[in-house]
């Protein structure tokens, strides 16, 4: 997750705005909508060499990392190796393809051993991709240094973090999502494949501690006053989520009863903090009980769960989160629906906790599909709002959230380019899924479907089409068009109607092809597709319409065609 703050900014100036000034912005989307006069993003090399998965990444299947690193703090630059272990795909003959390994500048590949450094190993460096020669082994070892690119506000742009706490101590962290962790460590930076288990082991000053993913197998104190912290995680990981936290930290340790039995939960916060820790924190198991009813367990018993304090505002490091919101409720202290209700709980904790599921647990293979992750987790607020405060208050949160919806370009970005597409995916595809379940109107199958989603996916990497192709089938609900609409073009559904003193006369305007959402209207679904639909209505009664399905009303103001959204 990567909080969004000029959304937030949005939100706020929206909601200070007169229902004339809204009516003006959507008038200016909507031109831009009609005009169709958008800039076509222009790809490089690079790009391909970052998102692609060639054949030099393709012919081997990443089973291991074993990365050790040391931090310099004074010097600002970490060096160390990083041993892989993989698999060859049976059906490609890998003799002569080279093996691509993702290293960004200004960091330094320095040397390529294979097993047991018995053979250096030759390569060749194109930009920040780096193709080793001749893999006769299934094992290499990677050796580099350098200084990390730094992060100016992270976790919005990715790099390493060197801080230091109120205390003068040293803080050091790493955010790096999109940015990729091939900013810090040589690795395979692509999504699509990740290792099966990895073993972390991070030197730095032993007056500090390093925290990291998974379960802590050991420190080791060195003669030149530093220490290594050793950590296992025993499932698959992706890249992004792979951390270092280096503070002056202090444990925190408690136990949850969950679906799966018993769950280590470990909050490691700077010292001095203890104690609104303990206060605070209570919410991470009624967090764990909220999101396990409605997607199923915890998928990561075996690593434990963490909340671990940072110097930036969080982000979703597998068993290992990234906690910066200083114990406040809300996103910073605000509300980014601007209902109120956001004030009820901690963004952070609840947000991150639902990146387990969609994000870790399920992971896109491509970045352009990263809706898969932030709308499912975005809507992981709602779903927790629901369980802990019921289901007026969750609807009213995710209704709320439209404001912050742009609607200046689709969801999903350009494949195989390292490209996500809109921010839309937080806010807008949260309230896809609210749609969604409104037009099913079965709230147990719609829960027994997120559960299963879990099951079938269970630690594995997918693409939209497999994520629309269950759903359609569990749901027993052809979502194809609706997928379209929401993710693959820039506005969602917008409704024209005619409304006469005992009918309504509507239909979806310039919608995707084959566009046939039904539309709930007076309690009732209706069929409603590009052509023209009529219902009978009581004379001079009012139209309601479901305020969870999200849509945009066609209407001409004074000659002028905008855009606005239902208000019954």
């Amino acid at each position: 997750m990567k909080p969004i703050q000029i959304q937030f900014l949005k939100s706020f100036l929206l909601h200070k705005m007169n229902n004339s000034q809204r009516y003006f912005i959507l008038a200016f989307l909507f031109t831009l909508f009609l005009s169709s006069n958008f800039c076509v993003a222009q790809f490089t090399h690079a790009d391909t060499l970052r998102g692609a998965y060639s054949k030099e990444r393709s012919w081997w299947d990443l089973k291991y990392y074993n990365l050790s690193v040391t931090f310099d703090i004074t010097n600002q630059s970490i060096s160390g190796v990083n041993t892989i272990l993989f698999s060859r795909n049976s059906t490609t003959n890998a003799k002569n393809i080279e093996l691509q390994i993702d290293l960004q500048e200004p960091m330094v590949l320095d040397s390529v051993f294979e097993k047991d450094n018995a053979t250096k190993l030759s390569f060749r460096k194109d930009g920040n991709a780096y193709f080793i020669q001749n893999c006769a082994k299934n094992e290499i070892s990677l050796y580099f240094h350098g200084s990390p690119h730094i992060a100016k506000y992270p976790p919005w742009d990715g790099g390493i973090v060197w801080a230091k706490d109120k205390n003068k101590n040293p803080w050091v962290s790493i955010a790096c999502q999109g940015f990729g962790a091939s900013s810090w460590f040589p690795c395979k930076d692509s999504q699509y494949d990740e290792p099966d288990s990895i073993e972390t082991h991070f030197t730095c000053p032993a007056t500090l501690s390093c925290i990291s993913n998974g379960q802590f197998i050991g420190k080791k104190t060195h003669a030149n006053q530093t220490a290594t912290y050793s950590w296992k995680v025993s499932s698959p990981i992706n890249n992004y989520n792979i951390i270092p936290y280096i503070g002056d930290y202090v444990n925190i340790h408690e136990h949850y009863y969950g679906e799966k039995g018993l769950l280590e939960m470990d909050y490691w916060v700077l010292k001095g903090n203890e104690e609104k820790a303990k206060r605070h924190f209570k919410e991470a198991p009624k967090t764990i009980e909220a999101l396990e009813y409605w997607f199923g367990p915890y998928p990561f018993y075996v690593d434990g769960y963490k909340l671990v304090e940072a110097p930036y505002l969080g982000m979703e490091h597998q068993s290992a989160i990234a906690y910066g919101n200083k114990f406040l409720n809300g996103y910073a202290g605000k509300d980014l629906s601007n209902t109120g209700i956001g004030l009820k709980w901690d963004f952070i904790i609840v947000h991150e906790s639902g990146h387990e599921w969609f994000g870790n647990n399920i992971t896109s293979k491509d970045i352009a599909d990263m809706w898969i992750h932030e709308s499912f987790t975005c809507y992981s607020e709602t779903l927790f709002t629901e369980y802990w405060f019921g289901k007026e208050d969750g609807d009213k949160y995710c209704q709320g959230l439209r404001e912050n919806i742009d609607n200046d370009k689709p969801i999903i970005g350009a494949y195989n380019v390292n490209n996500e597409g809109s921010g839309d995916m937080y806010y807008k595809g949260a309230n896809m899924l609210h749609t969604i379940r409104a037009i099913v109107n079965n709230d147990s199958l719609f829960r027994n479907m997120l559960r299963q989603l879990n099951v079938s996916f269970y630690h594995q990497t997918v693409t939209t089409k497999d994520i629309e192709q269950f759903m359609s089938n569990y749901l027993n609900i052809h979502l194809t068009t609706i997928f379209d609409q929401y993710l693959r073009a820039q506005y969602p559904p917008i409704l024209q109607m005619k409304k006469s003193a005992t009918n309504l006369k509507y239909r979806w305007y310039k919608p995707v092809k084959n566009f046939d959402m039904p539309l709930i209207v007076n309690g009732n679904s209706v069929k409603c597709s590009s052509k023209w639909n009529v219902i009978e209505i009581e004379k001079d009664s009012k139209v309601q319409f479901n305020l969870n399905q999200y849509f945009l009303i066609y209407k001409e103001k004074k000659g002028k065609k905008v855009l606005t959204e239902i208000v019954n």
